[in-house]
């Protein structure tokens, strides 16, 4: 997640991405729910949703949104983990989910704090008490850590038994692959975890172009650390390159290593639109300082994760079965091409080695970006 500055009032436009991604406006995902997991939250969120949905036009009331906070609130700074940045991320993933699915159920769970075993109880307390069709998650820790006996590699292994309960009941997850690259400032390739786990749909980072009306231009991989792919001259500076790399933790599944032909699972599975130059617009309520409350450019791959969550609802909503949806999502790809935007120009090696983009499957962009209207008729 990265915000760039607010914009002034002469420069603030944004286009969803209904038109790029083609996302009929009958496609809306009533009657079901979309699960958000964050830690800390934002102490702003509903008056965030409400400004966000007046401004461009969309439903917002009783219902829309509910929280729960399955370990109690908290708010405390700590030397590991910023609130503020998290109640940015809460913004960016509530109001976008909400963009893409307007009248889905946004159920956000809120973990008291970024610790592991704590965000582990809020993802359990979802699919325990189903309170979502589809997860997004947009977080996540280099499999690097995770190697070993550490809490890290403990903790994750309980998470993983979580999304399997999950896989079993049929809800989709989705992930944001990182930002830092295929190796997140490690000498080797280092997925990101959970995207990496094989009951998690990876979604790595673009750089989405449209005509001034929103008409589909074409993409590239998300990297600001080249000149050469960073869009419009880099004026704001560099923010980071889409994850995007073999697992050392996790095979890959059949449906993958048809396309991938690596026997590690790799991330990502899909992308979406991540950069901070072709950004979406979030309102962000949440300042200590109100006047410096608005609407700001945010990107990253954390912006696609529940924007997939919410393409999943859409799917959902059209009588597509979420079971299974990451290898339905590679069937797809392979009988119905036009499915997916193909992204094959740019790679992911950001301050250390990464991975090209080329036709068909590739690590850092995976499947490629949806055409949704063609990826349900293909889904269903």
């Amino acid at each position: 997640m990265n915000p760039a500055p607010r914009l002034s009032d002469e420069t603030c436009e944004s286009y969803f991405s209904d038109t790029a991604y083609d996302i009929p406006a009958s496609y809306t995902g009533a009657g079901t729910s979309i699960v958000i997991v964050d830690a800390y939250g934002s102490p702003t969120i509903q008056h965030d949703l409400a400004t966000f949905s007046a401004a461009f036009g969309l439903p917002y009331g009783a219902g829309t949104l509910n929280i729960f906070y399955p370990g109690g609130k908290s708010q405390t700074q700590t030397a590991h983990a910023d609130p503020f940045g998290w109640s940015v991320e809460t913004s960016l993933d509530v109001e976008w989910a909400h963009a893409i699915a307007p009248q889905a159920t946004i159920n956000l769970v809120v973990a008291s704090s970024p610790n592991d075993s704590v965000v582990n109880n809020a993802i359990k307390f979802a699919v325990d008490n189903n309170l979502g069709d589809v997860i997004s998650m947009s977080f996540g820790s280099d499999e690097a850590k995770l190697v070993g006996k550490n809490s890290n590699a403990i903790q994750a292994s309980q998470s993983t038994q979580i999304f399997a309960a999950a896989a079993a009941k049929g809800i989709a997850m989705f992930a944001s692959s990182g930002d830092g690259g295929a190796s997140d400032g490690y000498a080797v390739a280092n997925a990101g975890y959970p995207a990496s786990d094989p009951n998690v749909i990876s979604v790595g980072g673009t750089n989405l172009f449209m005509q001034d009306d929103g008409t589909y231009v074409g993409e590239t991989v998300w990297n600001d650390g080249d000149p050469a792919q960073c869009p419009f001259g880099c004026t704001r500076g560099i923010f980071g390159a889409t994850g995007g790399a073999p697992s050392k933790l996790f095979a890959a599944s059949p449906f993958q290593n048809a396309v991938s032909g690596q026997a590690a699972r790799t991330t990502s599975d899909v992308g979406y639109d991540a950069s901070v130059y072709t950004a979406v617009l979030v309102y962000i309520g949440s300042f200590p300082n109100p006047a410096q409350n608005g609407f700001y450019h945010v990107g990253g791959t954390s912006a696609g994760s529940p924007q997939w969550a919410a393409i999943a609802a859409l799917a959902k909503a059209a009588g597509v079965s979420l079971s299974g949806l990451n290898a339905k999502l590679y069937g797809a790809a392979a009988s119905h091409p036009a499915a997916f935007h193909d992204v094959t120009v740019g790679s992911n090696d950001f301050q250390g080695p990464g991975f090209s983009a080329g036709p068909g499957y590739d690590i850092p962009t995976g499947l490629g970006s949806p055409d949704v209207a063609k990826l349900i008729a293909a889904l269903q």
